[in-house]
């Protein structure tokens, strides 16, 4: 399965038009789609934040893909996403309006999701029987992903399987957290979801990209680049090449690779495009929530209290920098563990209770949690 790799000097609607409609002619993505189709348009809008602020994706890509349907004939186009936080109309709205979504969607026949609800579909999962999904994806005919390439403080990666957890609706985002606190548990149940919604399409924005404590809260980097494939495992393991981070710090990909549902090498995966071989970045920042394992060099007889000491010790965690906090309360909101409270108007984490998701630094809307690790885990 192979990947489009394309060079995006900027955001200009003709560049990204060119770009979007190489990457549709270069993975015979053309010959997919009928007219008489629903289509379902998946961007990454985790939460309200301006497009220039490379949290999510822009705005353009997703004219775009809409301008290429419309040439195809597809009349039937929806926009639609689960950010962070509530899932309501009035949510919705705000989000799309302060992320460009509805200029986006202006003059063309798409449409803005604004159903709120919700069923299931059934998974050929290891951990669940069936997800929650969103109403939208449940009817589309075709999905494209468009996910926003950056690093994430919890998976490592935010490409095409993570950016389909925004599917699973509102708060109950927080719920799989809670279920799955284990970092290689979550991870695995996102390869499930990804498995199980199975985009046709998976277009990356990697014109200005995300470095360091990503999602939300990293560094605007100018990459120039757009990614391409119709599968999302190949996809990440070519994102992850680019970017220099090592297999085993982000499971998403390590369990696929597991799985046999990609190489455990990109250099086995084809490239078509501007490049003939992955490129790499060279200076991507990473996430300072890398964990330490040596748990396998620990002797059996003291591996459960040293690696319960190590975990008090060198598990990175979210602190809170009081002198920015605002006390909005968006990081107890999204708390799986219930573990954030408002007191005298500035959050405060028990971390007796804290299970380092990091969905507070994700979700905080004016970047007043940071990650810290322990100087030894450096």
């Amino acid at each position: 399965m192979k990947v489009s790799i394309l060079k995006a000097s900027d955001y200009t609607d003709r560049e990204i038009q060119r770009v979007v409609d190489a990457h549709f002619s270069l993975l015979g993505a053309d010959r997919d789609i009928r007219r008489d189709m629903k289509v379902l348009l998946k961007p990454n809008l985790v939460m309200k934040r301006d497009p220039e602020s490379a949290t999510t994706t822009h705005p353009a890509f997703v004219k775009a893909v809409i301008r290429h349907l419309e040439g195809l004939g597809v009349t039937d186009i929806t926009v639609a996403d689960s950010p962070g936080g509530l899932y309501s109309r009035a949510a919705l709205s705000g989000i799309y309006d302060t992320c460009g979504m509805a200029g986006a969607v202006a003059g063309t026949c798409a449409k803005l999701n604004l159903d709120t609800t919700s069923g299931t579909r059934a998974a050929d999962s290891r951990l669940v029987p069936e997800f929650p999904i969103i109403t939208p994806v449940l009817q589309a005919d075709y999905i494209i992903s468009l996910p926003k390439l950056k690093t994430h403080c919890m998976t490592g990666l935010s490409g095409g399987v993570k950016n389909l957890f925004g599917v699973i609706p509102g708060l109950t985002k927080p719920e799989f957290h809670y279920r799955f606190s284990e970092n290689a548990r979550f991870c695995s149940m996102l390869v499930d979801l990804a498995g199980t919604v199975s985009p046709s399409l998976t277009i990356v924005d990697a014109v200005d990209s995300m470095e360091g404590d990503g999602p939300s809260a990293g560094i605007k980097k100018h990459t120039g680049l757009s990614f391409a494939g119709k599968g999302p495992f190949f996809l990440d393991r070519i994102l992850l090449e680019y970017i220099g981070m090592p297999v085993s710090e982000c499971l998403t990909v390590h369990e696929a690779i597991q799985r046999s549902l990609c190489p455990s090498s990109a250099a086995q995966i084809p490239v078509c495009g501007d490049f003939t071989t992955p490129p790499r970045c060279g200076d991507f920042r990473m996430p300072r929530s890398k964990h330490v394992d040596f748990g396998e060099s620990i002797p059996g007889f003291v591996r459960k209290p040293a690696l319960y000491l190590a975990n008090r010790l060198l598990t990175p965690r979210p602190v809170i920098r009081h002198n920015n906090c605002i006390g909005c309360g968006k990081c107890a909101q999204s708390c799986p563990a219930k573990t954030i409270r408002i007191q005298k108007k500035k959050a405060r984490i028990d971390y007796r209770s804290c299970i380092h998701c990091f969905c507070c630094h994700e979700m905080c809307p004016v970047s007043a949690i940071h990650i810290r690790r322990s100087p030894l885990s450096r």
